[in-house]
């Protein structure tokens, strides 16, 4: 049975919620982490309601925070690393599903009306189960992360209504020191080859982080998959 997720939420300014958007933090933290971004897309986004939250495994390396899965090799460019990424974005992928499904069932919407945003390690896991659903969301945004298993997209068949997979943002700094530049503009083409449309933000002269111009893009980018789904 998988894990039982919980963490911080934030409510809409205007009730009820007519959207969810849910943050999937990076290795080492927890759902606290990311909650505050959605006081940042209120005025964007007045009708999403926003969870973050902590991921289902204490983090050996932060015994504070918390990791979706356990990461020996760091080094993205590391061949060793492939299968543990792998291995736990499948692992970790039923506990996520199960709080997705939950939480929409609790607001009365469905996959439309859902956005996955992930920051590194939550990114990983945001493209990994956001393609993987029963029903595309309406939105995907990746800040600082990379595309788990590439070769293995043939198995990613969310779509919408329309039959359409979801749209994609992936957003990097040009600094990262943990996850490099490289990791976004392979995901990119990727993705592409796999026909699945995507589109990248790049911040200049940052690491690993998100920086004002990255977090106003995203939540540009999120208010308007959010109206086309509404049409």
């Amino acid at each position: 049975m998988p894990a039982e997720l919980t963490g911080p939420r934030l409510d809409p300014e205007s009730a009820p919620a007519k959207r969810l958007v849910v943050f999937l933090h990076g290795y080492g933290a927890d759902g606290n982490d990311l909650i505050e971004l959605g006081r940042q897309w209120r005025k964007l986004l007045p009708d999403a309601a926003f969870v973050s939250p902590h991921a289902p495994e204490r983090c050996a390396g932060a015994p504070t925070g918390r990791q979706w899965f356990r990461l020996d090799v760091l080094a993205p460019d590391d061949a060793r690393g492939a299968d543990e990424r792998w291995r736990g974005v499948v692992s970790a992928r039923p506990a996520l599903d199960a709080f997705l499904d939950a939480e929409l069932a609790r607001l009365g919407l469905d996959d439309s009306r859902l956005a996955l945003v992930g920051f590194s390690q939550g990114s990983m896991m945001a493209l990994h189960v956001g393609l993987r659903r029963r029903r595309a969301p309406a939105a995907i945004v990746a800040y600082s992360g990379m595309l788990v298993g590439p070769d293995k997209l043939g198995e990613a068949k969310a779509r919408n209504a329309r039959g359409e997979p979801p749209p994609i943002l992936l957003v990097h700094g040009d600094q990262d020191p943990v996850i490099p530049l490289e990791a976004m503009l392979a995901a990119t083409d990727d993705l592409a080859r796999a026909e699945i449309p995507n589109q990248w933000h790049l911040s200049f002269g940052i690491g690993h982080g998100i920086d004002a111009g990255g977090l106003r893009q995203g939540g540009l980018f999120l208010a308007q998959a959010f109206r086309a789904t509404a049409r």
